[in-house]
């Protein structure tokens, strides 16, 4: 038997309007090489200036983390070369980032968490963009010089369910706090995974892998797939020295493998020296307080909600995980609808239908006021449960309002005590043999009859009603 060991690196663009070394805009799918100057294209004799507001948005995130913040951090040449690196370095932090010894908490369904240890977190300039096709290759400079913070996780992950609860919940704390779009499309959140095997109950570690430049939750689970059991065959078959060393592989989402791309260089052969160009980072003690101002986080909203609405610990967990969800949820307590159905009708129906249509909450067709209002028409019984299905399914194609769906669809609930007992005597007069069984001790008839009447009234009785008036009747 093997236990896996992961560690993760994960690169965020923070979201400043310009870039961490000069003032060219950071703004995403503009013409290539537009938003670019002397600097960010490293000519000869530009010098950079530190952007600020990356400094601050690094602080907030180092005590999210309940990491120490250096008041005092350097920034380094990370010599390497590669066409998309103008310089031929890349500016970086090495020996004293600006965060260190941070941690987070995962949270499994079984209500059970984990700590997972954060090395470091430290600012550096992005690479541009290499573009291949039509059997050339393009460089895109837009992206070069936008400001990263680079999150180095310890290597405390034992499993893959564990790397994408960690990848999750960094996702979350990062949108939380405002620093980042976190968007894994665009390439502002992107992953390289370092994982390894050993036997079980060995502390040793052995040859670690790195997989680059992923982002994609589902690319980064099926990476690990490939690469956990690729190394554990080789393990097996005898041959784990030769196929198994340190490099940087690359994935490949059509074949559902990884490749190997290049020989993963250790931190000497990247030559690391103090930026001549940049003066150390000292933090002023009103910027290390006001870094100390950061919004509720997931875990923080997660306890209120339980405390505040006594809704279950993993639904809050699930509600939390993204702050347009937290956001819509309490949106819906404010407009009445109950905690407990609104986890439900949120979690369960709402994010149902759109997961089957590749939206997320934020581009829900149906808003938070208007899911309250339907579950609110659950609730003052106007409308069964079943019934509110169908009113959900059309406010996903349709801008109606929902007391209109309603009404035109005619799913308003009979509770009306005469109607009902109308209906009522209408199914016992039709079933006189079942009574008399009834009345002779066969009780689980009475499902039965409630069957009937919802039948009869072609589903729109109150089915608490009906449970409530058949009893009347027939225990009379």
């Amino acid at each position: 038997m093997f236990e896996v060991v992961i560690g993760l690196e994960i690169h965020i663009q923070l979201n400043t309007k310009t870039k961490i070394f000069c003032s060219c805009p950071t703004s995403f799918g503009e013409d290539a090489n537009t938003n670019v100057c002397p600097v960010c294209l490293g000519l000869p004799g530009a010098l950079p200036v530190l952007n600020k507001e990356a400094v601050k948005k690094a602080i907030n995130f180092g005590y999210a983390i309940n990491a120490t913040v250096h008041q005092k951090s350097v920034f380094n040449r990370k010599n390497y070369f590669y066409p998309d690196l103008p310089k031929g370095y890349q500016i970086s932090q090495f020996e004293i980032p600006i965060v260190e010894n941070g941690e987070l908490y995962i949270d499994f369904k079984d209500g059970t968490k984990k700590r997972i240890g954060i090395t470091r977190a430290h600012l550096e300039e992005d690479a541009g963009k290499n573009i291949h096709e039509d059997g050339y290759s393009k460089v895109d400079l837009n992206r070069a010089g936008t400001p990263l913070l680079e999150i180095v996780s310890e290597p405390d992950i034992r499993s893959i369910e564990e790397a994408v609860l960690y990848l999750k919940k960094l996702h979350s704390i990062v949108r939380y706090l405002d620093i980042s779009d976190a968007n894994m499309q665009e390439g502002s959140f992107r992953c390289d995974v370092n994982v390894s095997i050993r036997p079980k109950g060995d502390e040793k570690l052995y040859t670690r892998v790195e997989i680059k430049n992923m982002n994609s939750f589902k690319f980064i689970q099926k990476a690990l797939e490939y690469e956990i059991q690729r190394q554990i065959e080789a393990w097996e078959d005898g041959v784990y020295e030769d196929e198994v060393y340190q490099e940087t592989r690359l994935f490949d989402p059509q074949s559902g493998t990884t490749r190997s791309m290049r020989g993963k260089e250790d931190s000497a052969e990247y030559r690391y020296f103090p930026e001549p160009d940049l003066l150390p980072v000292i933090l002023t003690d009103e910027m290390m307080e006001e870094g100390k101002k950061i919004p509720e986080l997931p875990d923080q909203k997660r306890d209120r909600f339980v405390n505040e609405f006594h809704i279950k610990e993993y639904d809050a967990v699930v509600i939390t995980s993204s702050l347009a969800m937290a956001n819509y949820f309490e949106e819906m307590i404010k407009e009445g609808a109950s905690a407990k159905n609104s986890v439900t009708w949120l979690t369960v129906e709402l994010q149902g239908r759109l997961n089957s249509e590749g939206l997320d909450i934020e581009s829900s067709p149906v808003d938070a006021k208007k899911l309250a209002l339907l579950v609110k028409r659950i609730e003052d019984n106007t409308i069964s449960g079943k019934a509110a299905k169908d009113v959900l399914d059309y406010l996903m194609k349709s801008d109606a309002k929902v007391d209109d769906i309603i009404d035109e669809l005619g799913l308003k609930q009979v509770s009306d005590d005469g109607a009902l007992y109308e209906i009522i005597d209408s199914v016992l007069q039709a079933n006189q043999d079942k009574v008399e069984e009834y009345k002779n001790g066969k009780e689980k008839l009475l499902g039965f009859f409630v069957g009937q009447c919802m039948k009869a009234s072609k589903g729109k009785a109150n089915p608490a009603k009906i449970n409530q008036l058949l009893k009347e009747r027939l225990n009379s």
